[in-house]
């Protein structure tokens, strides 16, 4: 706090990745209405669900997860929010402390004390974790209007509020504790960090948990996993660090979410960026929840650790 920065997720809250299934990867189809559409209602827990993937981390799962715990030694996964960390667009992260003590002395005691004040986007800088409204599909509906549409059919008209969303907001997402199973692509490929654009694919994953003596059915539903792609090398140096980072591809993706898993990254988004012959803005980024836009958060929080 003296240094104006502040410590982000420990690895509890840092554990609260969700993959996501692609289900919806082509243009929007013109029959979709409110009540049906190309990824909603969600097909197990629905129509009116806002916690999305949060929904596989169930009583069985985190009693199973803490009967793994021996130590008791916690790894910090965050980077710690500061001035000069990769920021994307012109997000904004500031942290001063007013005064100096901001107050006092007060009281035969004479008490004092500090401050702090910030001022930016706090869920979309550093470490982080997108809700389920954060990331939607602007899509022609079945009535020819044109809707932005989020998790679980959500759409703009629905849950838009300046103060805070009405649906679909953080809160709704369950607590996160689980079975973390570290899968090192970098370390599969021999290198300190995988080149810009990297698409990790099935083979990558299958490779990397044989190279770790694991298998593909030891993972159970309900665990996190956490890709290592070496990318957090860079994060002092924002301009490479925003540029095309590696990621997971669709392919792998889905193979990972059909097995009810969660993930988390050290890249810079959800999937593999590339300026170069795009049609498609962040596809993998994109599909969110387990079956849709809007719940992206639930794997993007995988952004950052070492």
């Amino acid at each position: 706090m003296g240094r104006a920065r502040a410590r982000s997720w420990n690895l509890v809250a840092a554990i609260a990745a969700a993959f996501i299934v692609p289900l919806f990867l082509g243009e929007p189809a013109l029959s979709q209405d409110r009540e049906a559409g190309p990824w909603w209602p969600h097909p197990i827990w629905g129509p009116d669900d806002q916690a999305g993937g949060s929904n596989w981390i169930t009583p069985e799962v985190i009693l199973r997860a803490t009967q793994l715990v021996t130590t008791g030694k916690v790894y910090e996964l965050g980077q710690i929010y500061e001035a000069g960390m990769p920021l994307f667009g012109q997000r904004t992260f500031a942290l001063t402390i007013p005064g100096a003590p901001t107050g006092g002395p007060f009281g035969d005691n004479k008490l004092v004390y500090h401050d702090e004040f910030l001022c930016g986007e706090i869920g979309q800088v550093g470490t982080q974790f997108d809700g389920p409204g954060h990331i939607g599909t602007r899509m022609q509906m079945g009535d020819g209007t044109v809707q932005d549409v989020f998790y679980n059919g959500f759409t703009e008209d629905e849950i838009a509020n300046a103060y805070g969303l009405k649906k679909l907001g953080i809160e709704n997402i369950k607590s996160f504790i689980t079975r973390g199973v570290l899968i090192d692509i970098a370390g599969l490929k021999g290198v300190d960090a995988l080149d810009h654009s990297y698409e990790v694919t099935v083979a990558d994953v299958r490779g990397a948990l044989a190279r770790q003596g694991m298998q593909e059915s030891e993972l159970q539903s309900g665990d996190a996993l956490f890709f290592r792609y070496g990318w957090s090398k860079h994060w002092t140096d924002a301009d490479k660090y925003n540029t095309d980072p590696p990621g997971i591809g669709l392919a792998g993706g889905t193979t990972a979410v059909d097995d009810r898993l969660r993930s988390m990254d050290d890249g810079g988004g959800a999937e593999p960026r590339s300026d170069a012959g795009l049609s498609r803005a962040s596809g993998d980024h994109q599909q969110g929840g387990d079956l849709e836009p809007g719940e992206h958060g639930l794997r993007r929080s995988r952004r950052r650790w070492c």
